[in-house]
This record gives C-alpha cells, structure tokens and sequence, in this order.
C-alpha cells in the first residue's frame, strides 16, 4: 500500500515539503573531540539511574564522523529538506569563545546537503544546554536567555544565509518540565515553581534570540517548535473534565498563548499560583513577537483524571507504540480543530511525527516494520484531511531519519527509517523509509 494516494495535495513538490528530522545530542557522538564541552545531558547520564540501562549519548550513531553517508541515506529516501540542530557546546565551549572545529563541523554538513539538494532547517537548542551555564543556575538564571541570545547571534552571522529556517528551541515544553517538574530530563528536578520560571526564561530566550535572528540574518525565516499533546478526560465527571482542562492549559497552551497572545493562561495560575513566574516589564513584549512559521510536533495524546498537583494520567488500552504512548491519529486532528482553533497561526510545519517500535532485521536483513508505516499512512491521511480544510500546514518532517539515542530511554526505543547497528554502526533503511522513498521520489514538480 502507497503512504498517499497520487492525487493527493501533498505530493505536489512546489507546495508542500517533505523532510526527515534529528538533534546534535541523539545523534552526533563525538562528545569528547573537536573541542566540545560538556552539556547538561553529558552530566545527566552519568547519574546512575537517570538513563535506561547506563546509555549515553558519547557516541550517538556516530554522525560526527558519518556526514557525507547521512545525508546520501536522506538524499536515497527521496526527502527535500533536513531538520537539525546545532550543538550550543560545540560551537560555544565556553561563553564568549567560539571553537573554530565546531563552526568547520557544521559548514561540512551545510556544504553536503547543499550539493546533494537537501534544504537545511536548523534547531538552535534542541536540550542540550552546556553545563558551564546549567553551573549557574541554567534556566532558572535570567541570564541563561542572554547566552542564548549570543548564541543565536553568531548562528545568524556565521550560517543565516546557508539556512531555509531557524528554530529558536525545540519543545521548550520538555525542556522546562521534563526537566524541572517531574525530574525525567536533565537537569533533573522536580519542583513546579522552578520549572515555570525556567519555561519562561526559555520564552525569553526565543524572543531575545528572533531579535538577534531577524537583525543578522533579515531575509532568513524564523520561528519556534512546540509539541501538542490533547488531554481527554477520563470520564464524564466534573472533576476528570476540569482535571483536563488543566492538562490542557499546561500541556497545548502555555507556551503558545504567550507566543501568539502574550499573556499565559490565566486559570492555571488561578489554580496553582505557583506557576506565576517572577517577569521583567518587558519581558512578554520579547516574547510576543510575529512568527515566520510554527513548528507542531505530535506523537499521542493522554487521558487523565483528577488527581496529583492538577491532574493525573491514565492508562489506556488503546493500541499503542512500543514506548507505551497511544496511538491516536484523531488526536492530532483535534489539536487543529479544538485546542488550536482559537489562534491565528502563522504558517505551519509539522516538525515531528514519528512512532518508536522495536523491529529488527529478519533472516533477509530487512526491517519490516508495518506498525511505523500504519502509524505514517494514518497521520498523513489527517494532514490531507486538514490542508484541504484550509489550514496552512506546508511541509512535514518524519521523525526520525535514523534510530538513536532516545534520552532517558537510551538506545531502547527506535523511532528511525534506518535501523543502526550500535555495535557497527551500519545502517539499513527499514520498510517505512522504503515507503517514503517510493512515494516521494515519484512525486511530479
């Protein structure tokens, strides 16, 4: 079975775009070489217990040294574009010093994806924070979004030109309470007052890095990527229905209500006044700026009950991938259709979708993972849905182009169209980059 029928008006090439998605921490390797220092996911895994079974990201898939086969594996599936980000301690060791070795690693993978045709879409902060700003204090520091504000600055001076868009940050929604609320992400907290403070700090510092963008690279495309997950209710209670809409707010609104309406969600810090983070005067202005384009990255949904500080998840037997989350392509279009419908949205990507299963090569060596390719056909089928509704959705990006480490589940869950052997570091193009290959390779201009 095809991932789109012919006639579908996502296969028309000089209107919607098609790439494949990593991030530096997941996949690069080569945390010791080529000047790099430290982040605060290098110090996380060496916390025992933080990461399934001691993994780290030391070597990654090795991608430090595999450039050129990289990006000839996206360039073989057929894909216009590759989203990526840069590593802030690669580039920056130190604040203020630049690392010749780190600027030299990324012109090589601009200048291979350039000849091979591949549109560059680069991520400035993708987690990986360095750890000489996490040692005074990281996102809970003000100050932390003035770095960035450097570190954006020589982005856009260095590469601007070289670059179809600029993501300021990834998920900032993982960043500030994965990493601070329930403690699962570096740096490991858990305390709400602090992951507030650090989720708005990490605003400020998108809105102090897009002024930085939009001064030194005025002709580049800015914007930011937030991840969605709907939360439904667990049953027709009134307290399970408030419990949702709390989950809502926290989980579909925080980020965007400020982004798009500069102001945060007034009735959850009604409900948890400990959510109100300490602002400056004009800090909501920075963060309130037009965006060129939204990033969306979707992958489930969550039902919760009333329960915990605000609510409570639940679990579902509905089908579900292999890291456990559901499998709910409805989901995704009610994000467009309800939690999102409230907003004007600037033109949309979606940055992220992807589903993590364990398939490995049979006695033939090929991956036939039918589950990742249900998973695919099923979501696209809603962005079908969705574009000929009239939402300006412009291009995908599947996640991910290969397996890789998958934060504090290390090597244990696979989510790429190649398969890697961690011991080799081989790759195999599994059946659903074969899928995406077929399709988009047939595809008219």
């Amino acid at each position: 079975m095809d991932l789109l029928a012919a006639t579908s008006p996502l296969l028309k090439k000089d209107k919607f775009l098609f790439g494949t998605a990593t991030s530096a921490f997941q996949i690069e390797g080569g945390a010791n070489l080529g000047g790099r220092s430290p982040s605060i996911w290098d110090d996380f895994c060496r916390e025992p217990g933080r990461v399934k079974g001691g993994d780290d990201g030391t070597r990654g898939t090795d991608h430090y040294h595999r450039i050129e086969e990289d990006v000839a594996l996206i360039k073989e599936l057929g894909f216009d574009a590759y989203r990526f980000s840069f590593s802030w301690s690669r580039l920056l060791p130190k604040r203020g010093q630049i690392n010749p070795e780190g600027i030299a690693f990324y012109q090589r993978l601009l200048r291979s994806l350039d000849k091979a045709g591949i549109a560059a879409h680069a991520t400035l902060y993708h987690w990986d924070l360095p750890s000489y700003l996490e040692e005074h204090g990281g996102w809970i520091n003000r100050e932390t979004a003035y770095a960035f504000q450097e570190y954006a600055t020589l982005i856009a001076q260095t590469f601007g030109s070289e670059l179809s868009s600029i993501a300021t940050l990834n998920e900032p929604f993982c960043s500030a309470f994965c990493g601070y609320l329930w403690g699962v992400h570096a740096p490991g907290y858990q305390n709400r007052s602090m992951a507030y403070q650090a989720a708005h700090h990490l605003l400020l510092a998108h809105g102090l890095g897009l002024e930085a963008l939009r001064t030194y690279n005025p002709q580049g495309r800015a914007g930011i990527v937030l991840n969605f997950t709907p939360a439904y209710p667990d049953s027709s209670k009134e307290e399970d229905q408030k419990a949702a809409l709390l989950a809502n707010l926290e989980h579909n609104h925080w980020f965007i209500k400020a982004l798009l309406e500069g102001e945060y969600p007034k009735e959850l810090i009604k409900k948890a006044p400990d959510c109100k983070p300490v602002m400056g005067p004009k800090d909501m202005e920075l963060i309130h700026k037009p965006l060129d384009f939204l990033g969306v990255n979707f992958y489930t949904r969550q039902v919760v009950k009333k329960g915990g500080d605000l609510y409570e998840p639940v679990v579902t037997d509905a089908d579900k991938t292999d890291i456990g989350w559901d499998v709910s392509s409805e989901s995704f279009y009610d994000l467009f259709t309800t939690q999102l419908a409230a907003y004007k949205l600037p033109p949309v990507y979606i940055t992220e979708n992807g589903a993590a299963y364990h398939d490995g090569p049979n006695e033939k060596g090929i991956i036939c993972d039918q589950r990742r390719m249900n998973y695919y056909r099923s979501h696209l089928k809603v962005i079908e849905r969705l574009v000929e509704s009239g939402h300006d959705i412009r291009g995908y990006f599947a996640w991910s182009l290969m397996d890789n480490f998958e934060w504090a589940e290390g090597y244990s869950q696979r989510f790429g169209l190649v398969y890697v052997d961690y011991e080799t570091m081989t790759r195999t193009i599994k059946e659903s980059g074969r899928m995406f290959q077929n399709c988009l390779t047939r595809r008219e201009p």
